[in-house]
């Protein structure tokens, strides 16, 4: 459940990839260095903050490139233009970095009721306000999901295999227990799930809901059906 639809594999697989290249020690000191001095960084003063070569540090922090942790760019330090080549500067990217085994997508949670709390309208409770919101933003995603991929018509088990990789990328590890059920091993909200229930699993349901109206697909519904350690919803046939 995001404001966007761009999917949250790659950037799960590059986090853990920014946790991996810090855990060398020379690398994770440098970094928190350059962090730290709000301004370009040369080689010369990477290298001097930990105590290692210049052509030793220029490896580091290349790998710190690599990962989308640093920007590089060629520039004089404090702008003064020189007659030559200009250093090669580094600086920290706008990245943050958040790794969660099993997945946890608790931003996303508020960011809905962040949402529904602005749009709530007279009269309107704020549950109902937060359940309105999920279903509406998991319509919009379904229709840009139909809108970019073109998949036609889609029944139980075509849908289900597009929802699944949705469901995969936003944490809720769907296993495909029959080509026409989907069950969801994980809550993305646990262990906020457990302290409003019904709030929460309203919302997941709406939003797996709508996704399922804006994909336009047949002969599939989301139902609630709660499961100790797992999400509330699942998805089958539709009934009757």
């Amino acid at each position: 459940m995001t404001s966007d639809v761009t999917p949250q594999a790659p950037a799960d697989d590059a986090a853990i990839e920014s946790v991996s290249v810090l855990g060398e020690d020379s690398r994770r000191q440098m970094f928190a260095f350059i962090r730290r001095q709000r301004r370009p960084v040369t080689r010369d003063e990477a290298a001097a903050s930990v105590g290692i070569s210049r052509k030793l540090a220029a490896f580091h922090l290349d790998k710190l490139v690599d990962a989308g942790l640093l920007h590089a760019r060629f520039e004089s330090p404090g702008g003064i233009r020189k007659v030559g080549r200009q250093p090669k500067v580094y600086e920290p990217t706008d990245s943050h970095i958040h790794v969660s085994i099993p997945d946890r997508r608790h931003e996303l949670l508020a960011d809905l009721l962040l949402e529904a709390v602005v749009t709530e309208s007279d009269g309107e409770s704020a549950t109902h306000a937060a359940v309105r919101t999920a279903g509406r933003r998991g319509k919009e995603l379904g229709e840009r999901e139909r809108e970019q991929t073109r998949p036609g018509r889609l029944g139980a088990e075509r849908g289900l295999s597009v929802c699944e990789r949705m469901l995969d990328q936003h944490g809720f590890e769907p296993v495909r227990e029959t080509p026409t059920q989907l069950r969801l091993q994980n809550c993305p909200f646990h262990p906020l799930a457990a302290k409003a229930p019904e709030l929460v699993c309203g919302m997941n349901h709406a939003f797996i809901a709508g996704y399922l109206q804006g994909l336009e697909v047949t002969g599939v519904e989301a139902i609630l059906a709660p499961r100790p350690g797992e999400c509330c919803v699942q998805l089958g046939p539709t009934r009757g």
